[in-house]
């Protein structure tokens, strides 16, 4: 299809018997106009059933597997999403068919289908950052242990002292700039009562922390060292004018390996020196003492973990939750796991997009620089022969020398007429014809073919849409215009069926006769694998 220019217009011709005059545009013919064209269609995924009864579900005979057997997996799936809605419902809201109820059951399943992939998509886009790395687990909770000058540690948690005032035996600016962050816990007062968790008899959970009175050496066998500051709470920090923050001290596995004293449990760092400088003996019996100093002896880089020796019975495992508030300092900050898998899944993924992105970005330019200009470029070589256009695919014609250039099925009449250069018809068919033919007849000029698909589409949006390809700067005796039809469907608020549109759009190619439907192997199974169509062929009518 193309313009209206006088070389487009089809070879005139003479039978027999006349044909009749046509309008400027193609009226429907009957051959598509059948009573059965207003029935459901059929469901887009589901081969539509040989027998079917009322009922509905996988049992009845309407839903028959493939196999022939009732177990066909997409309608039970179907029907088990849909089993809020029985036949009766349907039937009330005007669903009376059993294929339109089949149809409308796999529709609400696509629905599903869909919004189940949005919420995976979501999921991964928005809750899998928070599912594997909740808050309080991120890396950027923590300050390295010696990195930030002013800083100490108190319980775990970073402190600022860049403000703080001095005691009379504790100077927190030298402490600070000693070791930034080192826990200072112990130079508080604290009572058994600020750590509920720890409810045993045993020496870890009863050994008192710091000392009071004077300092004395911390070096000094069994003696603590001196509580210097008041009660470890809120009011204390205000009075000293010590800023808190929610950021937690972070120590590496070397300085841990390096601090006597020193131990991790679940990534927690324990310190242990005021328990250690108190019970410089082996305590006997005590299990958790044992695996204290067992823990303490080993100086390698990661070997001061008890995490799995505190766990290997159950008087070790219940003194966890007391050693971890009672002697906390911090933590490992290595990033955990599910932080890890979830930042890994989110820089694999922008990778992914703007891997693509950049891909197909690069993809076009090549294809603008230096592909597109080849598809274009007229043949050099016209001297050589190829196949003439007139043979077409084994069974697709009647011969390959049909002199009267037909469809297959227009039937085997010579059309005869001379055309305006004298020639007649029998002759020129039988001339383009031939298996062989030289390039030099046909041309450098090059063929243009546009495809274009319909589904439900109006008059207006089918027009503009072929008229707007029709009009390009192309030969119009080298254009094509191929569309197809994809069903029999009526569009909303339409009179026509899409098909009936495109045909009337038409000055029908008299050479093509009454189309016919052929069979064809479509994309399916079942009984969608066999489908038929019809094909038009003419000249546009310009509006």
């Amino acid at each position: 299809m193309g313009g209206t220019r006088f070389e487009d217009v089809p070879l005139p011709y003479s039978s027999a018997k006349p044909l009749p005059q046509r309008a400027p545009t193609l009226k429907r013919s009957k051959t598509l106009t059948r009573p059965e064209r207003h029935i459901a269609p059929a469901p887009l995924i589901a081969p539509p059933p040989t027998h079917f009864s009322d009922g509905d579900g996988p049992g009845s005979p309407g839903n028959q597997g493939c196999c022939g057997g009732d177990w066909n997996w997409w309608v039970i799936w179907s029907y088990a999403t849909t089993w809020w809605a029985p036949p009766a419902l349907l039937k009330m809201f005007g669903i009376k068919e059993k294929q339109s109820r089949q149809a409308w059951r796999e529709k609400i399943t696509l629905c599903w289908i869909a919004i189940l992939l949005g919420a995976v998509v979501g999921f991964a886009t928005m809750g899998l950052q928070r599912a594997l790395c909740p808050e309080g687990e991120t890396d950027n909770q923590f300050r390295r242990l010696g990195t930030d000058a002013m800083t100490l540690g108190v319980a775990g948690k970073v402190v600022n002292v860049s403000s703080s005032l001095t005691q009379e035996h504790v100077d927190f600016y030298a402490i600070s700039k000693q070791m930034p962050g080192q826990d200072i816990t112990n130079l508080f007062k604290r009572q058994a009562s600020d750590y509920p968790k720890c409810t045993s008899d045993k020496r870890y959970a009863t050994t008192p922390l710091c000392r009071t009175g004077t300092t004395q050496p911390a070096s000094e066998k069994g003696q603590l060292q001196a509580c210097e500051l008041p009660q470890l709470n809120d009011a204390t920090f205000g009075a000293l004018r010590i800023q808190t923050t929610d950021l937690e001290i972070g120590y590496s596995w070397e300085q841990v390996a390096k601090m006597p004293g020193y131990l991790v449990l679940d990534g927690l760092v324990i310190n242990l020196s005021p328990y250690m400088t108190a019970n410089p003996d082996v305590i006997p019996n005590d299990e958790v003492d044992f695996a204290i100093r067992q823990v303490l002896r080993n100086q390698s880089t990661s070997g001061k973990d008890a995490t799995m020796l505190f766990h290997h019975n159950d008087i070790t495992k219940q003194a966890i939750p007391c050693l971890q508030t009672r002697y906390l300092a911090g933590r490992i900050d290595k990033i955990a796991p599910g932080c890890f898998v979830a930042s890994l899944f989110l820089y694999v993924s922008l990778t992914v997009i703007l891997g693509v992105v950049f891909v197909r970005f690069a993809m076009a330019c090549i294809f603008n620089w230096f592909i597109s200009a080849r598809l274009v470029r007229p043949p050099r070589d016209l001297g050589r022969n190829a196949i003439s256009p007139a043979v077409m695919p084994e069974g697709a014609n009647v011969s390959v020398n049909n002199r009267t250039g037909t469809a297959p099925w227009a039937g085997p009449k010579k059309l005869k007429q001379n055309r305006p250069n004298g020639k007649n018809l029998d002759t020129t068919m039988a001339q383009s014809s031939d298996p062989l033919i030289n390039l030099t007849r046909i041309g450098a000029e090059l063929f243009a073919v546009c495809l274009v698909t319909c589904y439900s589409e109006g008059e207006d949006s089918i027009r503009g849409t072929v008229e707007s390809i029709a009009s390009t700067n192309y030969s119009d005796a080298r254009k094509l215009i191929w569309i197809v039809c994809d069903g029999m469907i009526t569009g909303h608020g339409e009179k026509q069926s899409t098909p009936d549109v495109c045909v009337s759009m038409l000055e029908a190619d008299p050479r093509y006769g009454n189309p016919m439907p052929m069979g064809y192997i479509a994309v399916g199974s079942g009984a969608k694998r066999e489908n038929r169509a019809m094909i038009y062929a003419g000249h546009m009518g310009m509006s």
